[in-house]
């Protein structure tokens, strides 16, 4: 780990807002140049999305950071997370969380995920390769549920499986330049959400998965 540049990263992020030391720490735990490969490795503790396989990308860290103060993660929860990607979200929510359960479309992703955690000694998330907007039922009801992809509309089955008092942070929008981040709480009267913060993110694809994605 490039421990001068991870402390920059985290500077830079705490003058931005972030106040949550243990997210911070997190952030500080996880060596994200692992995440990323070749070329891009050197800019790796940028405060900045970069590309990785099948045209998605690892998330800008500040909109990691905020997304994830946002969820307020304890140390005895059940999280779900959509969109496994690199496996970097799933990292920094593993080392807040009991158990993260990610799933993926794309399954060389995911298995490239779940061998990086493993070599990292993350030994508490499970990978599932699946529809991500259909969420994880078999394993629901979760206590938090964050996705990392845009979705068209919120998604319902996500907040059924969400559990009572449960917090459900999804980027939302059709529109490429208009999405923004909600928190959805799910509360005895009903649900209660925030509009958070614009961003930009890949769509959340539904439906059968390609055959690329089966490899």
């Amino acid at each position: 780990m490039n421990v001068p540049a991870m402390q920059r990263l985290v500077a830079e992020l705490r003058s931005s807002g972030i106040a949550d030391e243990r997210v911070l720490a997190a952030i500080a735990a996880v060596d994200r140049e692992r995440f990323v490969s070749g070329t891009f490795t050197e800019r790796a503790w940028d405060n900045t999305a970069l590309p990785i396989a099948f045209g998605q990308t690892i998330s800008q860290p500040l909109v990691v950071a905020s997304m994830t103060e946002a969820l307020k993660v304890g140390s005895r929860m059940k999280v779900l997370e959509i969109g496994t990607g690199s496996g970097y979200q799933a990292a920094i929510l593993a080392k807040l969380a009991r158990r993260v359960y990610t799933v993926e479309r794309y399954k060389p992703l995911s298995k490239e995920a779940e061998r990086l955690l493993l070599e990292l000694r993350i030994h508490n998330v499970v990978f599932d390769v699946g529809d991500g907007s259909k969420g994880w039922a078999g394993q629901a009801p979760f206590d938090r549920i964050i996705v990392t992809a845009a979705a068209e509309e919120r998604p319902q089955a996500l907040i059924d499986q969400l559990a009572l008092g449960g917090v459900l942070i999804v980027p939302v929008g059709r529109d490429p330049t208009a999405q923004v981040v909600e928190r959805i709480v799910k509360t005895e009267n009903g649900l209660q959400r925030d509009t958070l913060m614009p961003v930009r993110f890949v769509p959340l694809v539904t439906g059968a998965l390609p055959v690329l994605g089966q490899g």
